[in-house]
């Protein structure tokens, strides 16, 4: 983006909601509901989240906030979240986001390395764990309480601020000064905070609306927001959406999901590719427990071979169409109303979605726009084009980034929506940031489009004991595709072949075994269930198919647990902590290599 449009874009995030606020005033652009009845959806304007946030933002400037402090969020995803992160900008503020299941180390390490003055937590429970932080050396000074009536509170303290101050603190911040500081999810050692400036969002505005122009301003365009607004890639949705004009509904408790989207009637769905397998799946469970099994796993197949066929200049034949025809009738058309019978986009990110599933939800009538990004790009760099969809690829960069790639592989970006550097890590942001290319980690090819298709993390390459290259995502990314498998990891590093450990889904396993005339059981006599054990086998199979024999899987070992952001070996954006795995199931590991059945 060059200086001149640059210039035309808004100062700040502040100014730039207050011109969305004043364009959609009267349009409802947010929607949340009490989790009693999810469905009974209470619905606020433009213009009186604006008066909200203006509230709320006093309220911050009477407790002492000052231009530049830091105050922490710690929720879920709920409307008082953004009212809060739009107040902390009005305000003149840099909002830190902290997952409303972090520990109270992992609180207290954020917190002290962003030098959070206030802190905002959600629960009695936050509340308790924000103040043991508090003691000490820390530099949270003060604590408020949503359920406990912050915002409230907040408006009552900022009554007497006059609209002049407010006003004066909203036009302070300049495009390169800081909004926020991200902390990653954490795959390996401490997060790392990220810091993001008022560009890297309003750009990043306007370089979406340019890129997904039929997305974001789809007439009636709305979605239920359900991702947690700590991550990176929520954050970056509430925003884009919010100064597009899109309607967003909170879902806070992803229990309550399939009744929100029923309810709300999204035109967008928003989610990770793990959504998207239990939306398939489920489906799957529900019609095997039915006696349908086959009627399902025939219409998938159609729907499938249909959004396969749109890609081919002549199209689906006749024949398929028919068959397409059938299989809407029968099973799709009743998916699509549970996604609440009103969506034609749904984008998909945080990891590999997938070909099958992206031609399953468009044979629906759902196109799926796979994206890419880091919170260093803030969230999103690539995504794939309304008008060009390439199953399997993340999409062309979006305006404002320039990728190039390296001769190992890996993915190098740089732009102006590219972050400033790691909050204190000058070290780190030394070596992310080389020649003015951020080095991603990753790996991957583009097409002659500028399509990206990542392969795997740098990182996480195997190189097993014969010198073979893997890149586990490919295999791992498939089985776990499966609806008996929660979670997969590849092994094999200096090994003779690639191995994995396998866990299952507790939530899939009761359906699966009713659907086959199999007697319920606990998770763990299901590990060593021979049925189970041979689906397994078939899944591996299945999997391999899209590797070479040196890359394929030859052995597993299902585990008796799984792996879970509560036992530490997922972030809370659900990424696989790799190096705490591999460590800590080095024994079953090793049983992979000295097991007496043989490599297939």
């Amino acid at each position: 983006m060059d200086a001149r449009e640059k210039a035309t874009l808004s100062q700040n995030i502040s100014t730039m909601m207050d011109e969305a606020w004043t364009t959609y005033a009267e349009r409802k652009l947010f929607a949340h509901a009490k989790p009693e009845n999810p469905t009974a959806w209470t619905h606020i304007t433009g213009s009186e989240m604006r008066d909200q946030v203006d509230a709320v933002a006093k309220g911050l400037i009477a407790r002492g906030i000052r231009p530049g402090d830091r105050v922490g969020i710690m929720a879920r995803t709920r409307v008082e979240w953004s009212i809060l992160d739009f107040a902390i900008w009005a305000a003149g503020a840099v909002s830190v986001p902290v997952y409303d299941t972090s520990s109270e180390e992992q609180v207290d390490w954020i917190t002290s390395d962003s030098d959070t003055r206030v802190l905002v937590v959600e629960t009695s429970e936050h509340l308790q764990l924000a103040k043991t932080v508090a003691k000490g050396e820390s530099p949270v000074t003060d604590i408020l309480c949503i359920d406990h009536g912050a915002l409230a509170e907040l408006t009552k303290a900022g009554v007497g601020v006059p609209d002049a101050e407010l006003l004066r603190r909203k036009s302070l911040a300049q495009q390169d000064d800081l909004a926020t500081i991200v902390y990653t999810s954490g795959t390996t050692g401490r997060p790392k905070g990220v810091r993001l400036t008022h560009f890297n969002y309003v750009g990043h505005v306007r370089g979406l609306q340019r890129h997904i122009p039929e997305v974001l301003f789809q007439e009636g365009a709305s979605t239920v927001l359900f991702l947690t607004l700590a991550h990176s890639l929520a954050r970056l949705v509430e925003v884009v959406l919010a100064a597009s004009g899109v309607a967003l509904g909170y879902c806070p408790d992803t229990a309550q999901l399939l009744p929100m989207l029923e309810s709300y009637k999204p035109t967008l769905i928003l989610g990770v590719p793990r959504v998207f397998e239990k939306v398939y799946n489920g489906a799957e469970q529900k019609a095997s427990a039915g006696g349908k099994g086959g009627i399902f796993r025939w219409a998938a197949a159609q729907s499938i071979a249909y959004s396969t066929a749109l890609d081919d200049p002549s199209g689906p034949s006749k024949s398929l169409a028919f068959k397409h025809g059938i299989a809407n009738r029968l099973v799709l058309s009743k998916i699509y109303a549970a996604l609440g019978g009103n969506a034609s986009w749904a984008v998909s990110g945080s990891a590999p979605l997938g070909a099958r599933l992206g031609h399953f939800f468009r044979g629906l009538g759902v196109v799926v726009l796979e994206g890419y990004g880091l919170t260093e790009t803030n969230a999103a760099s690539h995504v794939n084009r309304a008008t060009l969809v390439k199953m399997g690829t993340v999409g062309p960069p979006i305006p404002g980034i320039e990728v190039k790639i390296a001769d190992d592989g890996e993915i190098l970006m740089r732009g102006d929506s590219l972050f400033e550097g790691y909050h204190h890590n000058p070290e780190a942001t030394a070596e992310a940031i080389q020649k003015g290319w951020f080095h991603s980690g990753d790996i991957g090819t583009e097409d002659k489009d500028g399509y990206l298709t990542i392969t795997g993390r740098k990182k996480e390459l195997i190189v097993t004991a014969g010198g073979k290259n893997v890149a586990p995502a490919v295999l791992e990314d498939r089985l776990r595709a499966h609806p008996l498998v929660s979670q997969c990891v590849a092994v094999g590093d200096g090994k003779p072949f690639i191995g994995a450990l396998v866990t299952l889904d507790e939530e899939a396993l009761p359906g699966w075994l009713a659907a086959h005339g199999h007697p319920s059981m606990t998770l763990r006599a299901a590990t060593t269930f021979q049925p189970v054990l041979d689906e397994l086998d078939k899944a591996v199979e299945a999997a391999n198919v899209a590797v070479s024999r040196a890359e394929s899987i030859r052995k597993i070992r299902v585990l008796d647990g799984d792996f879970t952001v509560l036992n530490g070996y997922l972030t809370p954006s659900m990424k696989l902590k790799r190096s705490k795995v591999l460590a800590d199931f080095a024994g079953e590991v090793e049983k992979l290599y000295v097991d007496t059945r043989p490599a297939s």
